[in-house]
């Protein structure tokens, strides 16, 4: 690693936020007229789908709130219109995102109708992000109080989180799912201003525990997707899966709290799992990581198994980064190399901007869309940034 190269890497991720992906946002998804944004666009940024899903607009609104709050003050010229996207998608929320019990919706029509019930905890979770940030953006209490309450509703419902949804058999095969601690873990810290010091401390305590120890396989040296209530394995489909880009995610969550924590074991643990998980995904035959795996080499449940992701590859230099800052293992530096010439030759759009989301095991663009039901703005923003920050302290070392 040279400082020329960590300056080129540096400049290729910020410029690649601040003059593709955000630009590519701020042209074709504000619905002007009813409010919040259009999430389902072509590879052009065409519109070809109306549906509005709601933890789609809150991670939309947390990534202009957080751009404002972070680094707003070095774009003078951007910042107002960043702040004017993220209180489009608010105004939209706080009018139509919510059931009466206070839980949020999946999706709504273009003009707000409820289309599917609160089903979907995540909703909830990504709301409680957007509007922290955007008290913090805009010292609005009202903000601020909406973000605190759907915390603790999602706590309240932690145990349960699909309530009345959950299609399982109550009691015939419990299992509990990584992808709430994991998405907890990283939600503590988002909205901590807003929240009692012991409920925080209590919460990363809990999910650090749930995270690294319930979650963690130690004979396999990997994180399971699905285990039983008290932490062990279940020998069916749920049981033996494997999803790399939430575990390799989870762990530059710990790194965060692992900082805060100044606790350079946690820091060890979640580096050596990025790498031990990224060696196991890593596609041998093709190159990229594979979507899901089966603990066992059984056929995975998922068909689209061995699709190459655009999260999933974001997820993970934003990993290897934070994990080459902290630690300076070599291993880290190496791979962030690998993922990123993966990464790059195959997602961005050279033409019309923004990023691919979906591409076949060989590499190639399965669905051309830049935005839909599961993609948005916020996977792709994020990894830039924090790929930039991490780049831009490394370069000032």
């Amino acid at each position: 690693m040279t400082s020329s190269t960590v300056a080129q890497y540096t400049a290729l991720y910020r410029d690649n936020l601040l003059n593709d992906v955000l630009p590519f946002w701020q042209r074709f998804s504000p619905d002007r007229e009813h409010g919040g944004f259009f999430t389902c666009l072509d590879r052009t940024g065409e519109v070809y789908d109306t549906d509005k899903f709601i933890w789609l607009q809150a991670r939309q609104v947390w990534t202009f709130s957080m751009l404002y709050n972070r680094v707003g003050s070095l774009f003078p010229d951007q910042k107002a219109d960043w702040l004017g996207m993220a209180q489009l998608g608010a105004d939209f929320l706080q009018k139509h995102g919510r059931a009466e019990d206070g839980s949020w919706y999946f999706s709504t029509t273009r003009d707000g109708k409820p289309l599917v019930q609160p089903y979907n905890i995540f909703s909830d979770c990504f709301a409680t992000m957007a509007f922290g940030q955007l008290s913090l953006a805009t010292g609005r209490d009202e903000y601020a109080h909406l973000a605190e309450s759907t915390f603790r509703q999602i706590l309240a419902r932690r145990d349960n989180p699909k309530g009345a949804w959950n299609k399982a058999v109550s009691g015939t095969r419990p299992l509990k799912n990584f992808a709430l601690p994991m998405i907890l873990c990283n939600l503590a810290l988002e909205i901590e201003p807003l929240l009692d010091k012991p409920l925080v401390e209590q919460t990363i305590d809990e999910c650090i525990h749930e995270v690294m120890t319930v979650f963690f396989d130690p004979d396999l040296g990997l994180i399971r997707e699905n285990v039983t209530p008290d932490g062990r394995m279940s020998d069916s489909f749920e049981g033996r899966l494997l999803n790399p880009g939430h575990a390799i995610e989870a762990m530059w969550f710990s790194m965060d709290l692992a900082v805060r924590r100044g606790d350079r074991a946690l820091v060890d643990k979640a580096v050596q799992i990025t790498l031990d998980t990224l060696t196991y995904a890593w596609d041998t035959d093709f190159g990229g990581i594979l979507y899901f795996m089966d603990a066992s080499g059984h056929p995975p449940q998922q068909l689209e198994w061995d699709q190459k992701l655009w999260w999933v590859h974001v997820e993970t230099l934003i990993s290897l980064l934070k994990g080459y800052q902290l630690t300076g293992n070599q291993a880290c530096w190496e791979w962030f190399e690998r993922v990123h010439a993966y990464t790059w030759s195959h997602f961005p759009d050279p033409i019309n901007g923004e990023w691919f989301g979906y591409l076949n095991r060989r590499g190639e663009v399965l669905l051309p869309l830049k935005g839909g039901k599961w993609k948005g703005c916020y996977h792709v923003p994020r990894g830039l940034y924090q790929c930039w920050q991490v780049l831009e302290n490394l370069q000032n070392l």
